[in-house]
């Protein structure tokens, strides 16, 4: 017995016939052909005009946050009411 491995020291076959690309491979052109939008959000998240970062994107940042809101009230007092209708004993 002494030190012997207990486990197989072979390389298991290969499952996908392709091997990797490793990113230091690949073209730096190919990798991101966009606009780096980064600079441009981080002045507008940073500027000291009084509105908390999420609602600091406008209308759209607006909307997502007031439709969030009715819904989590609605949720809410739609839980409160079948709570209420659950605890009420029932007419036999």
């Amino acid at each position: 017995q002494g030190l012997k491995p207990i486990v197989s020291t072979e390389s298991p076959a290969l499952i996908f016939g392709t091997t990797t690309k490793l990113a230091s491979d690949l073209p730096a052109t190919d990798s991101f052909l966009g606009k780096n939008k980064v600079p441009d959000l981080q002045k507008l998240f940073q500027k000291a005009d009084g509105l908390p970062v999420h609602l600091k994107r406008g209308v759209p940042d607006k909307l997502l946050y007031r439709t969030t809101m009715a819904l989590t009230i609605g949720g809410t007092i739609y839980c409160l009411v079948a709570l209420y209708m659950a605890s009420q004993p029932r007419n036999q």
